[in-house]
């Protein structure tokens, strides 16, 4: 299946599964707009991946509270702010991932900042859903106050937010988010985790 038909078979499966008209609305534009051509060239994929590999990148959790009530998330580098008015983030996840459905059907969403010993908690939050293992086993967490998605316990910062857009973006879909809550609870006493060149690194200062 291409990227065309998995975008159409995300939209059906969204669609079945009960997902928020809005969500819906959003997603289904985006694969109408989208320019998404059957086998692109991908012959230079490994040096692609080692040149931006050199871009080192925050590392944060994607959580949401899910329709039966279970937290759902997964670990995320493509973090970014986007807008000050209105207050705007985005994320970028791809189209096979097996977390992003559920994520969508609630509609809302919270990006939690790790800080740099929680390294492990990262990995186990890199795992595949479909793997059906339990990301949250261990994990303390609280419901973020605006749309009860969950903040993990210990994160430099978490923004909490609902689903704005939805975009295609070749194999991934770019998704913003408008802020509706958001704290930095452990201040200036951690730093960030770092990610540079496929491994965990520390911000040295000075």
């Amino acid at each position: 299946m291409g990227h065309e038909g998995m975008a159409v078979a995300a939209v059906r499966y969204l669609r079945e599964s009960g997902a928020t008209p809005a969500v819906l609305r959003a997603v289904e534009a985006s694969v109408e707009r989208a320019d998404l051509t059957e086998g692109a060239d991908i012959g230079n994929a490994p040096a692609l991946r080692d040149a931006l590999g050199h871009f080192a990148t925050g590392v944060t959790v994607i959580t949401a509270a899910a329709e039966d009530g279970r937290p759902v998330g997964f670990a995320c580098q493509s973090f970014a702010s986007l807008s000050l008015d209105p207050p705007l983030v985005c994320f970028n996840v791809a189209r096979t991932s097996a977390s992003w459905p559920r994520i969508a059907r609630a509609g809302a969403f919270c990006v939690n900042v790790l800080a740099d010993d929680q390294g492990p908690l990262c990995r186990s939050f890199a795992v595949s859903s479909s793997t059906g293992a339990d990301k949250f086993d261990g994990v303390e967490w609280q419901p973020a106050p605006a749309t009860g998605s969950p903040r993990l316990t210990g994160a430099l910062a978490w923004v909490d937010c609902t689903i704005h857009a939805v975009h295609t973006g070749g194999d991934h879909l770019i998704v913003l988010g408008r802020v509706r809550e958001l704290a930095a609870p452990r201040g200036g006493e951690a730093g960030p985790l770092v990610f540079y060149r496929s491994a965990f690194r520390q911000l040295l200062e000075g």
